[in-house]
């Protein structure tokens, strides 16, 4: 889809649904950014949010309109009431976040909507099961247009769920420029750090591994591994995957050179403590993800970075910001990081290589390109003839 057309109305209302704040995890505080990146830096655009929960909770934000809680009849109709003042809604998609198997809960949403959809992928399997797969096309079919966050998903999308390429459109992640500021002083440099919410799937483990192929060095590097374990993992495993890393980093004898972090950090001081390290590294398993919130913002802070061949990784790594490792090879992982922290010059080069890569990828330019998409399918809803479709909402008449 062709992104280029001016606003049909002023201060358009765009509602959001997702998970949000408090809730912890990527998704939501991608929510709470994009939300924030669409109003604008003067927010004359409108946003709220439909809030996606497992079950409901006392609400803190104003801006969120409704709850749709998994599996609730009820909590769904109040939901696309809300929905339906609005002029677009974007919904996030990930087939964990709705309820029932492969969140196939989600298209009784899509399938009562009267706004126009935008769909945000941020899972595309390669090879999706018969029932991901109908999912998924589901959520297109619903669509207006769809965003994905990578080439490598688009082609994806194209090739497996034969989508229209015109209705595809790639926007990143987005990213807040973290380039300068203070840095958290008790950081043991050199220092590899990995944040994430934990989980067996990110495979901490094989970092481990690789940086204690590294202890001969003078000084050695520290691994600092930064985050609370997934609610999701802890509700039903408990702390056993920190424990796991735990042990392993005693078997390996890293001592004061394998540091967890399981405190939930204040954004900025997240921001400092990356600010801190020498190298980012991304050590995951999975050969599907075609998008990461760390990948971008490690590269929004001008950090080199160490990551396996996931498709995201090969692509915003292709200019020199970055070493890949092909997944589960500790030795290439060690080697890499080697590179960066002790070769001269390499991790200069390699920051400013990530530096230029995230011009492109920082959240006023993220929000310019979703407002000029959410235009654009305004525009075209206005236009298009009164059978091709379901009708308009009162508010885009």
């Amino acid at each position: 889809m062709p992104v280029s057309a001016t606003a049909t109305a002023p201060t358009p209302t765009v509602t959001l649904v997702s998970t949000y704040p408090p809730t912890v995890c990527g998704l939501a505080t991608f929510t709470s950014n994009l939300a924030a990146a669409i109003a604008g830096p003067a927010a004359d655009w409108r946003t709220a949010i439909v809030r996606v929960l497992d079950r409901a909770e006392d609400e803190v934000h104003e801006e969120v309109v409704a709850q749709w809680i998994a599996g609730d009849r009820a909590s769904l109709v109040r939901a696309v009431a809300a929905i339906e003042s609005s002029d677009v809604v974007v919904l996030q998609h990930e087939y964990g976040l709705f309820g029932r198997p492969d969140g196939d809960e989600v298209l009784e949403l899509t399938g009562a909507l009267r706004v126009p959809l935008i769909a945000v992928l941020h899972t595309v399997l390669a090879n999706p099961t018969e029932h991901q797969c109908s999912v998924l096309d589901g959520v297109i079919t619903a669509a207006s247009a769809v965003v994905v966050q990578s080439e490598a998903a688009r082609g994806r999308l194209i090739a497996a769920h034969g989508t229209d390429p015109d209705k595809v459109v790639v926007i990143p992640h987005g990213a807040v420029a973290n380039f300068a500021g203070p840095v958290d002083r008790d950081v043991r440099r050199p220092a590899i750090l990995t944040w994430e919410l934990l989980g067996p799937g990110k495979r901490i483990g094989y970092g481990i591994a690789a940086v204690s192929l590294l202890q001969g060095h003078s000084p050695a590097p520290t691994y600092i591994v930064t985050g609370q374990t997934h609610p999701k993992v802890l509700a039903t495993q408990g702390e056993r995957y920190r424990n796991q890393l735990r042990d392993l980093g005693l078997a390996l004898e890293l001592g004061r050179h394998l540091q967890f972090d399981d405190s939930y950090r204040e954004w900025e001081s997240l921001r400092a403590l990356v600010r801190s390290v020498d190298v980012v590294l991304l050590p995951y398993d999975s050969l599907d993800q075609v998008c990461s919130g760390v990948l971008v913002e490690a590269l929004a802070s001008a950090k080199p970075v160490v990551a396996t061949r996931f498709p995201l990784a090969q692509e915003l790594l292709s200019n020199g910001a970055g070493l890949v490792a092909p997944q589960g090879d500790v030795a290439a992982m060690a080697a890499a990081l080697e590179r960066i922290l002790y070769e001269p010059g390499l991790a200069a080069q390699l920051s400013e290589a990530a530096r230029r890569r995230a011009s492109v990828l920082l959240w006023p330019s993220v929000g310019a390109a979703y407002r000029e998409l959410i235009a654009v399918t305004l525009t075209a809803r206005l236009l298009a003839p009164a059978s091709s479709g379901r009708p308009p909402s009162s508010r885009s008449r």
